[in-house]
């Protein structure tokens, strides 16, 4: 089971439920697959609706990875995310709010 209060979103992938977090080594793995993009330009295209399906993919496998799991994004291809694209971006949107809450603040 997720817990939230350490960060945690589940996310069931093709039929089976996965728990994503963004750990300190997954968003260092984030940060370098995007290159010259950085953190806060992703937090504010999130906070303002202007995210793309490349920041929804990044932030799931980097929650994945950080839950544990070894794939690659290019394994999640023809996976089956429960509630679609919209389930992904939700589930993408609160990795990012859970991960840079202040304690105390939720």
């Amino acid at each position: 089971m997720a817990n939230p209060l350490t960060g945690e979103v589940a996310l069931v992938i093709d039929g089976e439920r996965r728990v994503l977090k963004l750990t300190l080594g997954a968003l260092a793995e984030l940060e370098g697959a995007m290159a010259s993009d950085s953190l806060v330009a992703l937090v504010e295209r999130f906070e303002g609706g202007g995210f793309s399906v490349r920041d929804v993919m990044a932030l799931i496998v980097a929650g994945l990875r950080g839950g544990g799991w070894q794939g690659r994004a290019e394994d999640l291809i023809a996976a089956e995310i429960e509630g679609g694209p919209m389930g992904a971006a939700r589930a993408a949107a609160e990795l990012l709010a859970r991960a840079f809450v202040l304690p105390g603040a939720a």
